[in-house]
This record gives structure tokens, sequence and C-alpha cells, in this order.
């Protein structure tokens, strides 16, 4: 299972970024996909996810409205669409999926929002 994120980035608040992880290794189109934020000092936290067809996503009360994930299954992808960016998010960003109860990461990708 690999797992890698890339388009982070600093970016000034109230701007955009899109994440986006490419995985191998398993059948992609199968599982449920995850994105999790860990920011200095904190716990790692489920920032949201997206169904194995892409039909049912759920967020983080603190990023609904803002963010917007998807999937493209054809291309083995989950990307994080992230609007309206705050201090607050800033943060190392992971791609996750659980497969039979192991759950695997990514390397992470940093976003920092800033002025």
């Amino acid at each position: 299972v690999q797992l890698v994120e890339s388009g982070g980035g600093l970016v000034q608040p109230g701007g955009s970024l899109r994440l986006s992880c490419a995985a191998s290794g398993f059948t992609f189109s199968s599982y449920n996909m995850r994105w999790y934020r860990q920011a200095p000092g904190k716990e790692r936290e489920l920032v949201a996810g997206v169904s194995r067809f892409g039909g049912i996503t759920n967020y983080v009360d603190s990023v609904k409205g803002r963010f917007t994930i998807s999937r493209d299954n054809a291309k083995n992808t989950v990307s994080l669409q992230m609007s309206s960016l705050k201090l607050e998010d800033t943060a190392v960003y992971y791609c996750n999926v659980n497969l039979l109860g192991s759950d695997y990461w990514g390397q992470g990708t940093q976003v920092t929002v800033s002025s």
C-alpha cells in the first residue's frame, strides 16, 4: 500500500489549496478514503471522508462549507479542495485508508496558512 500526498504549501488567510493523494497497492474503489491533519502540539484529527464511489462525504464541523473531498477511481486519487483557509487550518495533512482493520498513511503534506 502506498499513499503519496501532494499540493501543500504556504497560503494567505482566505486563500485556497488543492491537496491530492495518489494511491496504489490495493483496490482503490473498494475502500473509503479519508484526510486527516495534525497541527503542532495537537492530536491528529479526521478532516473529511469519502465513500467508495464518492456518493457519501463527511467533514469535521470546522471545515464544513470550506473543504470538499472527492475521488477519481479511474486514477486512484483522492483530493481535498480547501477554500477560505484560516490560520487554524495550518497542519500536516495525511491521506488515510483502513484496510481490514489496519490504517495506512501517506508521508503527509504541509499546509501553512499565514499572512
